[in-house]
């Protein structure tokens, strides 16, 4: 059942990390407004089942009106909500009180700080560290979001891990982490990746809505358009099973949607992310409404 909306409020970003799963960055394209934002709102609330509400990118504060306003709204409408941030405005913590207070007024359920080396390398007091301090005064409930880079485990041994990840970190080896951090790794044989182990396709429990009205299963892999078709109906009328991508993906995973639509593709991967990756970007052309936008695959 879904009980989570996530909106990308933006695609842009003031970083360019080299693990960004949608390729943010200074130039990314993409803003909600905020005609967009109560229009989406509406169609939660009549699904009946949202709970949550979180506003993420992108770098949200980078349009912290809107973001705070959205907030307001959402609120308003009885949802809980969240936010997931950088924390790059945090240059003092008089000046992180005055970004976060308002926040606190409405009464934000959770505040995710992204707080490891992709963003600040080994900064002891980096600005994600400042705002979870400032935040737990202020009584926001937080979590440190900490990805590490792409690593062999120790110990581990590729003919030992057969049907599992010899790699860990827990950078998604999707969008520009696929351009930037395979190189080197590990892989093993494009037959063994049978299914998803990190998203529920056929019963998802949140979806991520862009801009562009795509509602996002996975990165890059859409339900439908929320501009052109009601985002209740969607969910309503969401069959995982005619889905072109994901009723192969649920059905055997990457290994059966290579077969499906007999692509050409590598005998090796990194792990299943990065096999599935692959592929949609072989399909992006052929199914143009369901692997969207381009621009999360490198693409513009």
């Amino acid at each position: 059942m879904l009980t989570g909306i996530h909106f990308l409020l933006t695609y842009m970003c003031n970083l360019e990390c080299d693990h960004c799963f949608v390729y943010s960055s200074p130039n990314a394209k993409g803003i909600f407004t905020l005609n967009q934002i109560r229009k989406a709102l509406d169609q939660a609330a009549r699904s009946g089942t949202i709970r949550w509400i979180y506003f993420e990118g992108g770098e949200p504060f980078l349009f912290y009106p809107v973001m705070l306003e959205g907030i307001k709204i959402a609120h308003n409408m009885g949802f809980k909500t969240g936010v997931v941030t950088n924390a790059y405005y945090a240059t003092s913590d008089e000046d992180i009180e005055l970004w976060l207070k308002p926040l606190c007024e409405l009464g934000i359920s959770n505040l995710s700080i992204s707080d490891d080396s992709f963003h600040y390398e080994e900064e002891k007091d980096s600005p994600a560290k400042r705002v979870l301090s400032v935040a737990k005064r202020l009584g926001i409930h937080t979590e440190s979001i900490c990805i590490e880079k792409p690593k062999v485990e120790a110990g581990v041994d590729k003919k030992q891990a057969k049907g599992e990840s010899v790699v860990g970190g827990g950078a998604m080896l999707r969008g520009r982490a696929v351009e930037k951090l395979v190189e080197g790794l590990p892989k093993r044989g494009w037959h063994e990746f049978r299914e998803c182990p990190y998203e529920d396709l056929k019963e998802p429990e949140r979806v991520h809505l862009d801009p562009y009205g795509n509602v996002h299963l996975c990165q890059g892999l859409s339900m439908g358009n929320m501009w052109e078709t009601p985002l209740s109906m969607l969910i309503k009328n969401y069959n995982a099973d005619s889905h072109p991508i994901c009723g192969p993906l649920i059905k055997g995973g990457p290994t059966l949607l290579a077969k499906e639509y007999n692509i050409k593709h590598e005998d090796e991967y990194v792990d299943v992310c990065h096999f599935c990756y692959s592929l949609r970007l072989a399909l992006i052309d052929r199914f143009p409404q369901y692997l969207t936008p381009r621009q999360v695959y490198g693409l513009e």
